[in-house]
């Protein structure tokens, strides 16, 4: 039976489906926001807990933790208490900064070193780390007091309402058979750096590069610019954050300056230039935020840029010229992504190339047993998660492509963009079952060559060659067996 979810394949459609997609997730998201903030400010006046629920209602949403019902009970008695031990950690950056900053770096870093645990252990370490980036964004974030309830439980109840909008929100997609959003996997290069001696497991290397860039932040930040401390520890917990590798966090880095710089630039021009009351703020705020969810499948700089936009407006210049806040806000933008990409490159450094290939592997194996005749049961769907998984380490490579490929003939990005060339006819053979055997050895042979490099982009594009020639080749005796046409497969 064909079990292909028939969302995955839009996943490769034209420029304007993908558009079309992404605008549908960022209304989606913005949606369970704003219904968040209104309950929020209902139960809670004041701008503690509104941030508190847009942080959360897009972080959910992103992170798809509400996709299964496990999931949604695992949120909802977790992160209640998150979302208040966070803002714990607030108060005691406002009072003893030093040791609220220990508070903030150790749940950090339990956050990502639980991910060599397992699924669960993952998913209670990204709930622990979104509420915890609320204090990057508003480091005095905090409930107000005069609201329905106790300052005590208002981050618990601004939780669950967070929840249950992106919840309400991802099931009426599910219902109007609109495209869900991609789950964000934590980076799996725990096995990319297995080579028969014993290693660090990548996630307790990312812990501590994690761990080091924030202390170097918040060092940095409280002893030469205590009044403005904020953006260098966020820029440094950005750039760290999903560390694909090296090459992954200078990327990130520079798209996180050059999308920053010109973000701040134009949240200033509006506060200059059009004198934006709390109300007018707010909408751009939403209206910036909405932008950068709709854009960022395309590009991280354009998440940058809106969301620098956002927390411009929303912590404001504090009286100071726009001109010498533009110089400074850059300035703090600069000095957090060099400790941040200072921390990935020297400390205990993951090596980028380890992780693509390690993607590149998982592709091919689940493509090896979707073909398998002995064990296909023509699902689609473990091949395109991991091509997708793929997409997401690719951009590196192809900007260094683009400047290196006179020097650099033997280009990374060329392997990852040879099978991601194939990927819709694969899922086609995929789905018809009728694979040959020559198909099957070429895979093998993509497979072998991973420890090769000099080989592996030959062995792609044959792969390629062969995967195209099945796709738009006659069915075979196999696809027309009584078993597919009892499945009732259209074709």
């Amino acid at each position: 039976m064909t079990t292909t979810d028939p969302v995955r394949p839009q996943r490769q459609g034209t420029g304007r489906s993908l558009l079309l997609q992404a605008l549908i997730e960022a209304g989606a998201t913005t949606a369970a926001a704003l219904a968040t903030v209104f309950c929020g400010l209902a139960i809670a006046p004041g701008p503690g807990a509104a941030v508190l629920g847009v942080v959360l209602a897009l972080s959910l949403s992103r992170s798809q933790l509400d996709r299964d019902r496990r999931g949604r009970i695992e949120a909802a008695l977790v992160l209640p208490a998150v979302a208040f031990a966070t803002l714990s950690v607030g108060w005691l950056l406002r009072h003893w900064p030093w040791v609220g900053a220990a508070t903030f770096i150790t749940g950090m870093f339990v956050s990502i070193w639980l991910r060599r645990f397992g699924p669960m252990a993952r998913r209670a370490g990204s709930l622990i780390a979104l509420p915890f980036v609320t204090l990057l964004t508003v480091p005095h974030v905090h409930a107000s007091a005069g609201g329905l309830l106790p300052p005590l439980l208002v981050p618990v109840v601004i939780a669950l309402l967070a929840l249950f909008w992106v919840n309400v929100a991802h099931l009426l997609m599910k219902r109007m058979q609109l495209p869900m959003p991609a789950p964000q996997h934590a980076p799996a290069v725990a096995a990319a750096m297995r080579d028969g001696s014993p290693r660090m497991a990548a996630s307790t290397r990312m812990a501590l590069q994690m761990a080091v860039a924030l202390t170097l932040a918040f060092v940095v930040g409280f002893v030469f610019f205590a009044e403005r401390w904020a953006w260098i520890v966020l820029t440094a917990f950005i750039v760290n954050s999903g560390n694909r590798g090296r090459l992954d966090v200078l990327y990130k880095s520079g798209m996180r300056v050059v999308g920053a710089a010109a973000g701040t630039f134009v949240a200033l021009m509006f506060s200059l230039r059009l004198g934006l009351d709390g109300r007018a703020t707010g909408a751009l705020i939403l209206a910036s935020l909405f932008m950068g969810v709709w854009l960022r499948p395309f590009a991280y700089a354009w998440w940058a840029l809106f969301v620098t936009v956002a927390l411009a407006l929303l912590q404001g210049f504090d009286g100071g010229t726009p001109s010498a806040m533009l110089w400074l806000r850059l300035e703090e933008i600069a000095i957090g992504a060099v400790i941040g990409v200072s921390a990935a490159w020297f400390v205990w450094p993951v090596r980028s190339t380890d992780v693509l290939r390690r993607r590149l592997a998982d592709a091919l194996a689940a493509l090896v047993e979707a073909v398998d005749p002995a064990t296909s049961t023509r699902d689609a769907t473990p091949f395109d998660d991991a091509c997708e998984l793929l997409v997401q380490v690719t951009p590196p490579f192809r900007v260094v492509r683009w400047l290196t490929r006179r020097t650099y003939p033997m280009q990374p990005a060329d392997w990852a963009d040879t099978l991601l060339a194939c990927r819709s006819d694969a899922i086609a053979v995929i789905v018809r079952g009728d694979a040959p055997g020559k198909l099957r050895q070429a895979i093998g042979a993509s497979r072998k060559a991973l420890r090769e490099p000099e080989s592996l982009l030959p062995a792609l594009q044959k792969l390629q060659r062969l995967l195209h020639e099945c796709a738009a080749g006659p069915l075979s005796a196999t696809a027309e067996s009584p078993r597919v046409a009892a499945s009732g497969d259209p074709r």
